[in-house]
């Protein structure tokens, strides 16, 4: 009878130990499957209706200015379309063209409408300087209008949708932090693994002890 427990007991050791090295194997696997996220940019260009010259917005000369603008595109890189169909032209107003440089050389382009019937709106075109995208369309944020403006476009101010109430010239001061969901997935994905290997050392330390009582006992059985 005590053979056959000992038995039942390394037998449900062993194979905890298979799951805990096969859950070792998988965590890896997944980290790898995230997303990349795309190359940061260093500059932007604004150009539209009634802007008469391309306005470049350099992140080493504007940085937060730079920063507010990054802000209402740089998350629909990797975002999925949020309005059903195509909006009607004449539903749509002003229209304003946001590039983003990556070493001087365009790598991202949005089509923004600040100025659309129910709310902002933005487009982003299949055609892409990196390569070939979903073509989507997406509602905008509210604080789309004041940050276009604030980077020159030509449209009546709306301080009040801008975070601090700033608005005018002393608007090219506010910081806006840039937030990319794909590096937030991947460093959540390195702490899981972190956290799991680190709980899965301890307790294979702990089975491994378990095996060798149980060897043990078993042989002085």
């Amino acid at each position: 009878m005590v053979r056959g427990t000992i038995t039942r007991l390394v037998t449900t050791i062993t194979a905890v130990a298979v799951a805990v090295a096969l859950a070792f194997a998988a965590v890896p696997a997944t980290a790898q499957a995230a997303p990349k996220s795309p190359p940061k940019p260093d500059a932007l260009q604004l150009v539209g209706t009634g802007i008469e010259e391309t306005i470049l917005v350099k992140q080493d000369e504007r940085p937060k200015l730079f920063q507010m603008l990054l802000s209402e595109v740089n998350w629909l890189a990797q975002a999925s379309g949020s309005t059903s169909g195509v909006p009607k032209p004449a539903d749509l107003g002003p229209k304003f063209t946001v590039t983003l440089l990556v070493k001087n050389a365009p790598n991202q382009l949005y089509h923004l409408y600040p100025m659309a019937e129910g709310g902002p709106r933005a487009h982003r075109p299949a055609k892409q300087p990196s390569g070939k995208k979903t073509d989507a369309w997406f509602y905008g944020r509210l604080s789309m209008p004041e940050s276009l403006r604030l980077g020159g476009a030509p449209l009546e101010g709306k301080p009040d949708v801008v975070q601090s109430g700033i608005g005018g010239g002393v608007g090219t001061d506010l910081a806006v932090e840039e937030v990319n969901p794909v590096e937030e997935m991947t460093v959540a994905f390195a702490e899981f693994r972190r956290l799991f290997l680190l709980n899965g050392a301890v307790l294979l330390v702990i089975l491994t002890g378990l095996a060798g009582m149980a060897f043990l006992i078993r042989r002085r059985v």
